[in-house]
């Protein structure tokens, strides 16, 4: 951080939107294959009444979020050196943690893959004349010419025009279910919230608790974005004054307010889409894999709009599931650099050493996304395989943040009962949602 480059927040709230922005690449990344996908089938397989697991998947971990985003400003370090000084365990020259993110990620590669390859079949759907297999190609090479330069405002601007039209299709889509025969009450909606988990639907209820909301390793991505949107850069390194205090607490403040907005956002979506699928689809046949899933999903937009609605939705469909895979490997080209790093294998402080290897990775992840969904081929147990990783993960980024609040508490920014009461709460939850799950499953 750069003496240079510090500044003093805003105090107006309509100058604080000009510096928002990490939290909307995360709804690009959040609302797209967990919704579309992985909600949807847990409200057609389970119905209402595990409507619960999605609004605790979207509203309880955002605490946890926040504190990621708290120590990314506070600290201003890359976040594997920060997870390279957790306690615990030492292989080699890196700890537990790292190891753990660094192999976990390397698992949700098949997540990845399903959620290109859905982008290539709805591709498929609206272009039937180009086969699936051209399609995944020529999606892959567009994702490494768009992320391969490198510019956090792209990513940014190009995050948001992708989820912004789709958002306003579904809730549009939502409410025109109440002119179908597949209109639902209140009291289907209250069914939902008795906390109840059925034992049949217990691996897609895990599956979309990891990858809906936000998801593990959006929490994480959520600190490179916060840097990268210069929010560590404007507070400056600590120095103990009063000014650097004052300074803290208001980037800090505008990072809740971005947070937040993303929160809302999000949820909506990830409600609206599993209130859709309890609606039309539960209680009617067995939901298919592979190529099919996609054009079976298509008929909650049929049944509750019309047959013209199809091509609305498939259009959408692809800019939702296109920004998760656009926003994961803008992120994925910089944490796999941080990791390496701390393996030893680039320099700390070499940036034009990690600039390098963002263009390489750039090419690399969707070259392996690609080949992995040719293999593979089933695009919904790819996507909710991710989700089960994602529980996983969260367990290390649990131990993590507890940390981060144990150090930064002494400087007192931001912190009261009410956010000590959210913070427990939702590491609580998340531990006993990811290990009673886990532990049910295996």
């Amino acid at each position: 951080m750069s003496p240079k480059s510090i500044q003093n927040p805003p105090d107006l709230f309509f100058q604080k939107l000009r510096f928002l922005g990490p939290g909307f690449i995360l709804s690009a990344s959040i609302v797209g294959s967990g919704e579309l996908i992985a909600t949807t089938v847990l409200g057609a397989k389970a119905g209402f009444i595990t409507f619960w697991v999605i609004l605790a998947s979207c509203l309880i971990k955002v605490a946890v979020q926040l504190e990621f985003g708290k120590n990314a400003i506070l600290s201003g370090k890359p976040l594997m050196q920060e997870f390279n000084q957790l306690a615990g365990p030492v292989f080699g020259k890196v700890n537990w943690a790292v190891w753990s993110t660094f192999l976990l990620s390397l698992f949700k590669i098949l997540q990845l893959g399903g959620m290109l390859g859905s982008s290539a079949i709805v591709m498929n759907l609206i272009f039937p004349k180009i086969p699936i297999s051209l399609w995944l190609i020529l999606l892959g090479i567009s994702l490494g010419l768009l992320i391969f330069k490198n510019y956090y405002r792209l990513i940014e601007k190009a995050s948001a025009l992708m989820v912004f039209g789709f958002t306003l299709f579904t809730l549009a889509s939502l409410i025109g279910l109440f002119y179908t025969p597949f209109g639902f009450s209140w009291e289907d909606v209250k069914s939902g919230l008795t906390f109840e988990l059925p034992q049949k639907v217990l691996f897609v209820a895990i599956g979309a608790f990891g990858i809906t909301g936000v998801a593990s390793d959006e929490i994480i991505a959520y600190t490179y974005w916060c840097q990268e949107k210069g929010y560590a850069a404007y507070t400056g390194p600590n120095d103990g004054s009063e000014s650097w205090k004052k300074r803290a607490k208001g980037w800090i403040k505008i990072m809740y307010l971005d947070a937040f907005l993303a929160m809302i956002i999000y949820t909506l979506v990830t409600a609206a889409f599993y209130l859709l699928g309890a609606a039309v689809l539960y209680g009617q046949k067995e939901i298919p894999d592979g190529n099919d899933l996609i054009n079976f999903l298509a008929t909650i937009y049929t049944q509750s709009l019309g047959p013209g609605a199809r091509f609305g939705y498939l259009a959408g469909a692809f800019f939702a599931l296109y920004s998760s895979v656009f926003a994961t490997l803008a992120f994925w080209s910089r944490l796999f650099p941080d990791i390496f790093s701390q393996f030893g294998w680039i320099g700390n402080r070499d940036q034009e050493e990690r600039k390098k290897w963002v263009k390489i990775l750039a090419w690399v992840f969707p070259a392996i996304w690609v080949i992995t969904f040719l293999f593979v081929n089933l695009p919904g147990f790819m996507v909710l395989s991710g989700g089960v990783v994602g529980s996983v993960l969260l367990l290390v980024v649990v131990v993590a943040a507890i940390k981060f609040r144990s150090k930064n508490r002494e400087l007192r920014l931001i912190s009261g009962p009410w956010s000590e009461l959210m913070f427990w709460l939702s590491v609580i939850s998340i531990l006993a949602v990811s290990a009673y799950g886990l532990f049910k499953l295996f």
